[in-house]
């Protein structure tokens, strides 16, 4: 039996399912013995939403960042790339903990915000089966039991979980698809828009602006501007260009004289024109980074 479906009838047979106002008894500080142990040698999966905001804070191109600080989780029964981030390969500690802590705290991801909370996610929730919290227990951390109680609710708003899950909402949509369990495997050109769109922001920023996107496609001239400068107008703004470029969805407006152009080439000749635009984009992009470094003699 896979090590996931263990997991998952494990959390449903052995945790108690918690509702928002139900309580817990937790604390973390330095004063703690097992300080910063629980961000040793583990598999944080990243969200876009952290990606964004890790790059942010670490000040990082999305390229750069991603190269650095992921490695990709592609098993053969997934129809799409995963991240999860890179461990020191010595230490096998978190890059941005220190002996003080989180080095990146304010941008830490989903995952360390949530803990010791766990959500169990019904793909299809019924009456009766419904998502639950439930608080995970491990040896290492003797933080269990000590401090002030909190409800659910209360760990939520104070560790600012709401707003990743917001800004998640769309691509757990995009990851949730029916057409995932339909579809056979992407292409590899639909492997790399899929991680380009979603992780790698900055690469997919050029792809707009420097490809013909832009008359392709109609976009409104104050939400132009806004992806120029707005990582999270960006990010959603791609997720909704992977279900026109995916699913076939009516996320995207075609320009009325390409409209013309594809009811005689088919949708197909329009993402045509996209990918062909956004490998030149690509090419354009390395060409620029190889010679930017060569001059700074890198």
């Amino acid at each position: 039996m896979p090590e996931e479906v263990r997991t998952a009838e494990s959390i449903l047979r052995d945790h108690p399912r918690m509702t928002l106002d139900d309580s817990f008894t937790f604390y973390c500080g330095r004063d703690l013995d097992c300080f910063t142990k629980c961000c040793c040698d583990v598999s944080i999966v990243l969200t876009p939403y952290d990606v964004l905001r890790l790059k942010k804070a670490l000040r990082m191109d999305s390229t750069e960042f991603l190269e650095k600080h992921t490695l990709p989780l592609f098993g053969p029964d997934q129809k799409f790339r995963l991240l999860i981030l890179r461990m020191d390969a010595q230490s096998k500690r978190c890059p941005f903990i220190s002996e003080l802590g989180c080095e990146v705290y304010a941008a830490r991801p989903w995952a360390c915000r949530m803990y010791p909370l766990g959500v169990a996610k019904p793909k299809n929730p019924t009456p009766t089966e419904q998502p639950f919290h439930f608080v995970l227990h491990e040896e290492l951390c003797h933080g269990h039991g000590q401090g002030e109680a909190r409800s659910v609710r209360e760990w939520v708003t104070d560790q600012g979980i709401e707003e990743y899950e917001m800004m998640g909402a769309s691509f757990q949509e995009l990851a949730l698809h029916e057409f995932w369990s339909r579809e056979p495997a992407l292409t590899p050109p639909q492997v790399e828009m899929f991680y380009m769109a979603c992780y790698d922001l900055d690469r997919f920023r050029r792809f707009v602006f420097e490809s013909r996107f832009l008359e392709l496609f109609e976009v409104d001239e104050a939400r132009v501007e806004a992806l120029r400068h707005d990582d999270e107008e960006l990010l959603e703004f791609a997720l909704q260009w992977l279900r026109f470029s995916l699913f076939q969805e009516k996320t995207m407006k075609i320009r009325r004289e390409v409209a013309e152009a594809r009811r005689r080439g088919g949708h197909a000749e329009i993402l045509r024109c996209a990918k062909d635009d956004s490998e030149r984009a690509r090419n354009d992009s390395e060409r620029t980074e190889t010679s930017a470094a060569r001059e700074s003699g890198a």
